[in-house]
């Protein structure tokens, strides 16, 4: 049974499967080739520091909730999230080679704030494949939320009303304090994840990881951008030993740049 208590809070965390950082991209004519290529949770500090705020905030998070939108072997980023300190898990289960829109994410990611009901949002501020940036301010407009971009500390109030969130900012940093429910998105610097053990990675598998289907949550996956073309930058040219400025003068002439 769920304690009455007012500062029992629940906590969701949007993850995402991506080609891993590690990997030497390849361009094809429709994009990133992403066949064959290993593949990992783009970001694990939001889970991370999701684990943390329960950590320091004792029994006042009651639940972790991750939730991932992709193919089905989405599944694995969740069961790596579970084994972190999860709780549960939320697949919604896209077609393999499904491109899944920002918009059609944050509309995705509102339905299930609706259901799940929680009083924080932690999530990654850009996901490394699209770069794009903005599901999290998506969501927050949909939700009328206030929300923190590029956090790099967050903590929670004793009374599990606000979170109070500093962000690096041209010459310093900002910090903002709001009040629950609201939605961070997390910045490298926030923390340094941990790795799963082996006996949280057997945990993991018995942690409750529930499928959904698009139409179940009202999705519309369907595409609103068309990729025209896709090409590789050209390849970079070696550079060149000069012995005084002069020479430095001259070839940056000899390039038009002077």
């Amino acid at each position: 049974m769920r304690p009455t208590a007012p500062n029992w809070l629940k906590l969701l965390v949007p993850v995402k499967r991506t080609v891993d950082y590690a990997v030497k991209i390849r361009v094809g004519p429709k994009g990133v080739e992403t066949k064959g290529v290993k593949h990992s949770m783009v970001r694990t500090a939001p889970v991370e520091e999701a684990v943390r705020l329960r950590e320091k905030a004792k029994d006042a998070i009651e639940k972790i909730t991750v939730v991932s939108i992709g193919p089905a072997k989405a599944s694995e980023v969740l069961r790596t999230a579970l084994a972190m300190g999860a709780d549960d898990a939320i697949h919604v289960e896209t077609k393999e080679d499904e491109v899944v829109e920002p918009l059609a994410v944050a509309r995705a990611l509102k339905a299930l704030v609706g259901s799940e009901q929680p009083d924080l949002v932690v999530m990654g501020k850009q996901a490394i494949d699209d770069d794009s940036s903005q599901v999290g301010g998506m969501l927050a407009g949909m939700l009328g939320w206030p929300q923190a971009n590029f956090a790099s500390k967050v903590d929670l109030d004793a009374a599990g009303k606000s979170v109070t969130v500093s962000r690096e900012i041209d010459g310093g940093l900002e910090t903002l304090k709001m009040q629950l429910p609201a939605i961070v998105t997390t910045d490298l610097r926030l923390n340094q994840p941990r790795y799963a053990s082996l006996p949280n990675i057997m945990k993991a598998k018995k942690k409750p990881l529930k499928k959904v289907k698009p139409e179940e949550i009202s999705a519309d996956f369907s595409p609103r951008l068309e990729t025209v073309n896709v090409v590789a930058p050209p390849p970079r040219k070696g550079g060149a030993k000069v012995g005084s400025v002069d020479e430095v003068v001259a070839k940056l002439k000899e390039a038009g740049v002077l």
